[in-house]
């Protein structure tokens, strides 16, 4: 089990490391978006990230 927690975060890692590692302007200009969002907004989209993850792992299994 550990080790199935331990390649997902390992993945989870490389997948967030290509956007700033291939473009940075273009990720910094995101974030800056993001920053400028209301909290409501940013918990919104958490939300629905959380969902939506726990869907796809549900379907991969």
């Amino acid at each position: 089990m550990i080790e199935t927690l331990a390649l997902a975060l390992a993945l989870v890692m490389v997948i967030e490391g290509v956007l700033p590692f291939a473009m940075p302007a273009l990720w910094k200009r995101n974030m800056l978006r993001i920053a400028g969002l209301s909290d409501r907004h940013i918990r919104a989209f958490g939300l629905v990230s959380l969902l939506g993850g726990t869907l796809l792992a549900l379907a991969a299994r």
